[in-house]
């Protein structure tokens, strides 16, 4: 019998503590003095009491690891049950939300995808806007260990090739997790504490330099302005870009240059080859920007290097709105924000290694063809790559096409038009943020969406941060007779 208590366990530890969290915005709430920190109050009882009484319901079945099966499980129900409490405040406080929006807001933020129904930003609470930067930041940091330890576990998209990176005691799943939690934890904290000093450098004042540095780290892109990081166009775009590519790289490298390997980082192809990628596009943008509108050259680079490296990254601030830049930049902002970041860090979408394996397996078979009786392998970093890697790669690329045309065709049955379905499938599964067009576009936002549409992204954005195929396996019915 399958046995669903060591997973409620985890998961009810997990609601306690992001409700201990939210006390966090309602101290900033008693602060601002404007009467709404008991909305905080209410959703930090009603989360910490639910998630409590779940873990002690289950605790009789705590072990230490985990059966593949409850793994799966415990990866997709974690991303649908703090959702779930992260909502409350959205529709206890000064939003008063209805249900599927501030789901779908919590969902946003935790995946960060960054995508947004709310329009008025700046009149909100500070706690409320607090909140979204804190859903996206444990969301940032809770999908490094996933990717680090249960999607290389489970041999999902590829992620078996980083299982042991930097941790070679690999032990059960939990304990694992907890090693590498720890690790981490450091240095996504040290990143954070930098991008918000930096802000502040900059010209933020302290509240907007510490929600925009959790939501830069995290790659989110929630903004405390309707206006995105237009807002801040001058120095303060250099300075996300900086982090925003930081928290791009494998956090995994981090770790091994704090134990004193310091060419980790730029010793692995991923980091190298992603660099470049963001080298060619702000160079394209540029050339574009400067022949074809009236640019000038700091500013032509400034806006190419933050627009290209926050879609890259997944992370969705706008400083500018990019679809007055003409169809050749329209269509490649589109295209770059299915490549994403490096494995292992808070970026999303394909991911480089992705491709990097797809090109490496194609140059094998272009080899083959032309000297059928010659024994080539595909490497990757200079290791050999096994079959059930490529296996998997391959996998994974079809089911996000074949995702992404079906989430476009159900887009489309609920009224929106071509451009909207298709990029705000591709922006929900990539987990981007703004898609194209005036609706859902950088100037625009998901407010005006229909509800099937809404309901919709959100099941999209969760499956798209985790890897899809960590999802579609519960709805097989072989994993339920295993």
């Amino acid at each position: 019998m399958f046995d669903l208590r060591p997973v409620a366990y985890v998961i009810g530890l997990l609601v306690a503590i992001l409700g201990l969290t939210m006390l966090l915005p309602m101290l900033v709430d008693i602060a601002e003095g404007r009467g709404e920190w008991y909305v905080f109050a209410e959703s930090s009882i009603i989360t910490v009491t639910a998630g409590g009484l779940i873990a002690l319901a289950s605790a009789n079945a705590v072990r230490e690891g985990l059966s593949i099966q409850q793994t799966f499980l415990l990866t997709t129900s974690v991303w649908v049950a703090l959702p779930l409490f992260g909502a409350l405040p959205f529709v206890l406080g000064a939003t008063e939300a209805r249900f599927v929006d501030a789901f779908f807001e919590a969902m946003s933020g935790l995946t960060t995808t960054g995508s947004t129904v709310f329009t008025g930003l700046e009149d909100l609470p500070k706690g409320l806007l607090l909140w979204r930067g804190l859903l996206q930041w444990l969301g940032g940091i809770g999908i490094i260990v996933v990717a680090m330890v249960f999607l290389p576990e489970l041999r999902v998209g590829g992620m078996q090739v980083f299982r042991s990176e930097a941790f070679e005691t690999m032990g059960k799943i939990l304990p694992r997790a907890a090693q590498i939690a720890s690790s981490i934890s450091t240095i996504y904290v040290s990143l954070t504490l930098a991008c918000a000093l930096a802000y502040i450098i900059t010209g933020m004042n302290a509240f907007d330099a510490s929600v925009h540095a959790l939501t830069t780290v995290s790659t989110g892109g929630f903004s405390n302005y309707d206006a995105s990081f237009g807002t801040f166009s001058g120095p303060a775009e250099y300075v996300a870009t900086v982090f925003m590519i930081l928290a791009a790289l494998p956090f995994v490298r981090y770790v091994q240059m704090l134990n004193g390997n310091n060419t980790a980082l730029f010793s692995d192809s991923q980091v190298r080859t992603f660099i470049a990628i963001i080298a060619v596009l702000v160079l394209v943008t540029v050339t574009v920007l400067l022949t074809v509108f009236p640019h000038h050259p700091e500013q032509a680079l400034r806006e190419a290097l933050f627009n290209i490296s926050s879609i890259i990254t997944g992370t969705g601030y706008a400083s500018v709105d990019y679809m007055l830049w003409g169809p050749l930049l329209i269509a490649l902002f589109f295209f770059i924000g299915l490549i994403g970041g490096c494995a292992g860090s808070t970026a999303c979408s394909v991911k480089v290694f992705r491709y990097q394996l797809l090109f490496a397996s194609i140059k094998v078979q272009l080899r083959k063809i032309r000297a059928p009786h010659g024994i080539f392998t595909p490497r990757y970093d200079g290791r050999v790559v096994g079959h059930d890697v490529l296996s998997s790669v391959i996998s994974f690329f079809v089911f996000f096409v074949v995702t992404l045309g079906i989430v476009s065709v159900a887009l489309g049955m609920t009224g929106l038009d071509f451009i909207t379905s298709v990029s705000g499938a591709a922006t929900a599964l990539a987990n981007v943020g703004p898609g194209l067009g005036p609706q859902i576009g950088p100037a625009g936002n998901f407010q005006g969406l229909n509800d099937t549409a809404k309901w919709i992204l959100t099941f999209s954005m969760l499956i798209g941060r985790l890897e899809l195929l960590a999802v579609y396996a519960i709805f097989t019915v072989r994993f339920w007779r295993t």
